[in-house]
């Protein structure tokens, strides 16, 4: 069997066991097991020195990652609007099978991942020195064209119900030495579980506002979705900051700070930030930078009494 035939078998087979969780209602396995997949499926969608699939069949495996994207966010909010059925997701499961005959219209009117590369967890720890020295030649002479960035995707707030609290973060700033250097930065918020898996949609700022001495101020408010008292025992609320890098055309993560349920009380806080790759697990963490440079964030809390 073919290189290329052996990694299609292995995405069919991670399709199959995210589907059987999903039916059996394991959720959170059915949710890692999509993701998993989508970020397989969109490497392969923008590596350049793979000849294994067409630039059609690319654009198809890019929209199946889409859909796995959509039915793990709908796993992941049941209020969802852009509710994604499991029974829409398995009609993908042939064309997976057949991705290099398959010559159809899609069934789903989607479409791929923006054309932004994407790392796994760890995948970015190899690319430090390349960036400090890349940052190093950054100068004011040095604008490229860059391809556009999805816009922010910030959901609204929940309905209210009563007795029960719901969450509001506003961003005001991040504090960095290279502030003015960074190019389209924007937040990525997620609220993760003990395990690093999200119990909640991830959400895009649009990009930060200005950018002044040492902070890049964004100024927006971030809607937590889902009830405070429904949180996960031990889970945390994480924000990824990222800018895009135009040497290597991707968005990288630059640094990452998170908020534990216990710091969850109305008012301003001011907290750290942590060298990447973003550890959700909590487990390895290391601080950026001795200076003192935090994320600054004020918390409105709405209780429907």
């Amino acid at each position: 069997m073919s290189d290329v035939n052996k990694t299609i078998q292995k995405w069919h087979a991670s399709f199959r066991k995210g589907t059987d969780f999903d039916s059996w209602g394991q959720l959170v396995e059915a949710i890692d097991e999509y993701q998993i997949l989508a970020r397989q499926l969109q490497k392969e969608v923008q590596s350049t020195n793979s000849s294994d699939f067409t630039e059609e069949q690319k654009k198809t495996l890019g929209k199946i990652a889409t859909c796995l994207e959509m039915r793990s966010a709908s796993l992941q909010c049941t209020q969802s609007k852009e509710d994604f059925k499991l029974e829409e997701l398995k009609k993908l499961e042939t064309i997976i099978q057949n991705i290099l005959t398959y010559n159809k219209k899609f069934p789903f009117d989607v479409q791929p991942v923006p054309l932004r590369k994407i790392f796994a967890p760890g995948e970015e720890e190899n690319l430090e020195l390349e960036e400090e020295e890349e940052d190093a030649a950054a100068g004011a002479g040095s604008i490229e064209a860059f391809p556009p960035r999805a816009p922010g995707t910030l959901l609204p707030r929940l309905p209210s119900e009563p007795g029960m609290t719901l969450l509001t973060l506003k961003i005001e700033k991040i504090g960095l030495k290279d502030a003015g250097q960074c190019i389209d930065p924007y937040m990525t918020i997620s609220v993760k579980d003990l395990n690093g898996i999200d119990v909640n949609p991830v959400q895009d700022t649009p990009v930060a506002s200005r950018k002044e001495d040492t902070y890049i101020h964004f100024s927006v408010d971030v809607e937590i979705q889902r009830h405070v008292e429904r949180l996960p025992k031990g889970a945390a609320i994480f924000f990824e900051f990222k800018h895009y890098k135009p040497k290597k055309r991707f968005t990288s993560t630059k640094c990452f700070a998170f908020m534990e349920m216990d710091e969850i009380k109305p008012g301003p806080i001011v907290i750290e930030l942590y060298k990447k790759p973003t550890d959700f697990k909590r487990k390895k963490l290391q601080l950026l930078t001795k200076k003192q440079l935090y994320l600054h964030l004020h918390q409105t809390l709405h209780k429907d009494s």
